[in-house]
């Protein structure tokens, strides 16, 4: 079965924002998740052993949510003139008790993880994805305003170049990375949200973003895909994915693709020719400066720990929202 139109770079992008803002309250968060052991390029390691043990302390207010999301038109074009009564907003199935803030972001600052999948299956495209992520980061950081960090992942993931906000010291670190051996993908993705972003604390809205660019393919996590996908909807992250597979076949790793993006509110991207490719980055920066950012109080809420699912739709006809699924209420 051949794919119609597309090409490849996966790039998973920590955006859209859904967090708390509300009672100052401590909480913490506990991840369920067999022992594994992630270690940086500056040998340092991370290992998580206890399923019971809290992984991140957040002081965060506890009766108010904050959410990022995009609307656009049945032509996928982005409409940034919408009003809060366009909008229908469901939290955990019910509607909120009420609107606190509503505006359109346009300039918000980024956090952003470029994860390079350097693994033998990546060989052919190596020099091709590393030119197009450099490239994409010297159109999306502005120095001084939003930053990013580098890592290369095969079995273990490698950090080649710290937060920064010097594009130069990226594209550097970028160019550091040599291909070779397993995927672990989900690893990097958890490891990244665990170990930089959710540890990135803002008193004001920001976009993060973790760029992952892989086929999808995995065979050496010891965390799942829903692990993985847990801990960037804990980080605040959203993910979108530009495959490397340029084979023009449906694979396994698409439908992972799809799930990380569909899963934090991000997007897929499969450019099957190589000039696609910078629609595709253009398409993501693009959106980066697209978003509605809303804050409301949930009905009917508790501090239980629980997932809650989030539901924004557009009223207007033929308009398509697209935000995380929900959140993670925090524990009292």
């Amino acid at each position: 079965m051949k794919k119609s139109g597309k090409f490849g770079l996966a790039i998973t992008l920590a955006l859209f924002g859904c967090s708390f803002v509300a009672s100052a309250q401590t909480v913490q968060y506990g991840i369920a998740a067999s022992a594994v052991a992630v270690s940086f390029g500056d040998g340092s390691t991370s290992t998580d052993s206890e399923p019971s043990d809290p992984i991140l302390t957040i002081r965060k207010r506890v009766d108010e949510v904050n959410v990022l999301f995009i609307a656009t038109d049945r032509h996928g074009k982005f409409v940034r003139n919408l009003n809060q009564s366009d909008f229908s907003i469901l939290d955990d199935h019910k509607p909120v008790e009420s609107i606190l803030n509503f505006r359109p972001e346009t300039n918000l600052p980024i956090e952003l993880g470029l994860l390079m999948d350097v693994s033998g299956s990546v060989q052919g495209r190596f020099t091709f994805e590393k030119d197009a992520a450099t490239g994409f980061l010297q159109h999306v950081i502005r120095p001084g305003y939003d930053k990013a960090f580098v890592v290369g992942f095969n079995k273990e993931s490698h950090l080649a170049q710290d937060f920064t906000d010097n594009v130069p010291a990226l594209a550097a670190g970028i160019q550091r990375l040599r291909d070779g051996g397993g995927t672990a993908l989900y690893d990097a993705i958890y490891k990244a949200c665990k170990e930089k972003l959710a540890r990135e604390q803002s008193d004001h809205p920001v976009r993060k973003a973790i760029v992952v660019v892989s086929d999808g393919e995995d065979n050496q996590s010891e965390y799942t895909r829903a692990q993985a996908i847990e801990m960037a909807q804990r980080a605040e992250v959203i993910i979108y994915a530009i495959s490397t597979d340029d084979s023009g076949l449906i694979l396994r790793g698409d439908k992972v693709l799809d799930d990380l993006a569909s899963a934090t509110g991000g997007r897929a991207f499969f450019p099957y020719k190589m000039k696609d490719i910078t629609h595709s980055f253009a398409a993501i920066e693009d959106e980066l400066r697209s978003q509605y950012d809303v804050s409301y109080k949930p009905a009917d809420f508790d501090a239980d720990g629980r997932f809650r699912s989030i539901e924004i739709t557009a009223l207007k006809k033929d308009l398509q929202v697209r935000a995380r699924r929900g959140y993670y209420a925090p524990r009292q």
